[in-house]
């Protein structure tokens, strides 16, 4: 008996005759992530993937959790592998799920048969199997409609796949199958998400930073690499631009009329975020703006902000409550790092009565104070740290 890891593929299988384009990607992202825990070979075939060790020590619930985290699957369960012999399936049912089938009261049993030379059929198998554990488990009880476990046999390529219930994945498409975006991370709770959000979609996301020492802190660098490590984990490799800002903050805060300070400065940062992305072939910038939820993010101000971008500004968030916000933080890890009490550089300068409603011809006059080569070289001293 060897245990392997089963998953199965999400709504990459309604592709048609572009399937495989995604079907190949998800298995590179797949082995990418697998490369940690040792050599691992993986496969596709009939709507499922395997993944197996050469190594006899890997440590399986690890990479059970790491596959439930690519993007691209939507169930993934650890299985004893083993031969197809009848008599040998029922004995290693019962050791390789003791442990479930001693603990549960009630239990249904699921068969595959996709190889259809062998001799039992599906309902064959179900019954039998289950007649056998009903034996060896005397705590257990059959319920077909709602049971505590089900146990799965599946009969594929030579080899029987044992089981219990699998976990969900994390749904979505392939990272790198939509193209190549660029995150505007802070170190609050919606930026990450709306990373998380867009890479689901199936894009590569890459983050850009904005720093203002002495300003900020470094243990506020700290926690935006922490966020991007947490990120890395759904994402995969990810590169993050850090920015220094503190010029540009200061010479805002010097020329222009305070209450459009925050406006001024989203713009800025996002003519620095679409110059970036042009350099490294990203064609979109990610934000985590949700409408309404502070005063740079009213229709007004985001108007505002757009009017400078030269690509496409996407704002998963940006119908989302922030409770709803909140709960996907949590399940992604992101929450804890989130709220840790280092400030970034959006809560610098923060006007006491922000403009809520400007328009761009309002803007442009305060801007036109600025000098006119602000960010000129500033691509040229940007930071780049891979996580």
């Amino acid at each position: 008996m060897k245990e392997v890891i089963l998953i199965k593929l999400g709504e990459l299988v309604l592709k048609g005759l572009n399937r495989n384009k995604f079907e190949d990607l998800l298995l590179k992202n797949i082995r990418s992530s697998m490369k940690k825990y040792g050599t691992a070979k993986v496969k596709a075939a009939q709507s499922t993937v395997y993944v197996e060790f050469e190594e006899e020590d890997v440590d399986m619930d690890a990479v059970l959790n790491s596959c439930a985290r690519i993007f691209g699957i939507v169930t993934v369960v650890k299985a004893a592998k083993t031969n197809i012999d009848f008599e040998n399936i029922k004995e290693e049912t019962k050791s390789y799920l003791s442990m479930e089938l001693m603990t549960a009261k009630t239990f249904k049993v699921n068969a595959k048969r996709a190889d259809k030379s062998y001799p039992l059929n599906s309902p064959q198998i179900m019954a039998l199997t289950g007649e056998y554990l009903l034996n060896e488990f005397p705590n257990l009880k059959v319920d077909v409609h709602n049971p505590e476990l089900t146990v799965t046999v599946e009969i594929r390529e030579g080899f029987a796949y044992i089981h219990a219930d699998p976990i969900r994945g994390a749904g979505g498409l392939p990272c790198g199958i939509s193209g190549h975006a660029l995150l505007m991370l802070s170190g609050g709770i919606d930026s990450p998400v709306a990373g998380y959000s867009m890479a689901k979609r199936g894009l590569r996301v890459s983050s850009i930073h904005f720093e203002s020492p002495p300003y900020t802190s470094e243990r506020a660098r700290d926690k935006v690499m922490s966020l991007a490590g947490v990120l890395r984990e759904y994402c995969g490799h990810m590169d993050v631009f850090v920015v220094p800002f503190t010029e540009i903050q200061e010479k805002i805060r010097d020329c222009c009329n305070e209450d459009y300070f925050t406006i001024i400065m989203r713009r800025y940062m996002l003519r620095i975020a679409c110059a970036l992305a042009d350099k490294y072939n990203a064609k979109a910038v990610i934000t985590g703006e949700s409408l309404g939820q502070v005063a740079s993010q009213t229709l007004g101000a985001i108007a505002c902000t757009d009017a400078v971008a030269t690509m496409p500004v996407f704002r998963p968030l940006i119908g989302t409550d922030k409770q709803d916000i909140i709960n996907v933080s949590r399940h992604i890890g992101a929450f804890d790092i989130s709220v840790l009490p280092y400030e970034d550089c959006c809560t610098v300068f923060t006007p006491k009565h922000p403009k809520t409603n400007p328009s761009i011809a309002e803007v442009e006059r305060e801007e036109a104070k600025l000098p006119a080569d602000l960010i000129d070289g500033i691509l040229d001293r940007i930071e780049r740290v891979s996580i």
